[in-house]
């Protein structure tokens, strides 16, 4: 399926991002790949926050950058975050044994993504956050399966 529509939308600062990661724990549904696309300090890890918190987690959100991944535990499901920046080829995924984590039950956030390959899962929804100034962020948000579709109609309304 080709990629959606691409709904664009500016946010003023961290608070509105991490409130973009609550309204998208409230339409979520595993299985999920969520690609988050950006620079270093784009807000990729404050989305993923703002989602995290609203589904109950509570304790520190880091960014995977030394560890590749975190999971967090979920009554039915497990989220994991991943982070692929410090990858040198994509053959890295394999090596980590992140396939084993991809299942019907989990919800996945891949930053940095592309750094995976061919060998990262496809995207449900794509969002791609640019800073456009010290505190602003634009995110453009796009789906390309089915499920992100009506995932992201969800979010979006």
């Amino acid at each position: 399926m080709s990629a959606s529509q691409i709904h664009e939308i500016v946010l003023a600062g961290e608070t509105d991002t991490l409130n973009l990661g609550a309204r998208f724990a409230q339409h979520i549904s595993p299985p999920l790949v969520i690609w988050l696309e950006g620079d270093l300090g784009a807000g990729k890890t404050t989305f993923t926050r703002g989602l995290l918190n609203a589904l109950g987690y509570n304790g520190a959100v880091k960014s995977p950058t030394y560890n590749i991944v975190e999971t967090y535990p979920f009554n039915g499901f497990n989220l994991h975050h991943f982070d692929l920046y410090r990858f040198q080829s994509p053959e890295e995924w394999l090596d980590a044994g992140l396939d084993e984590l991809i299942t019907t039950d989990s919800i996945v956030l891949i930053e940095w993504p592309q750094l995976g390959g061919d060998l990262a899962p496809p995207a449900d929804i794509i969002l791609n956050i640019t800073s456009n100034n010290s505190n602003g962020r634009t995110i453009q948000m796009s789906a390309a399966t089915v499920h992100g579709t009506h995932t992201l109609n969800k979010i979006t309304e």
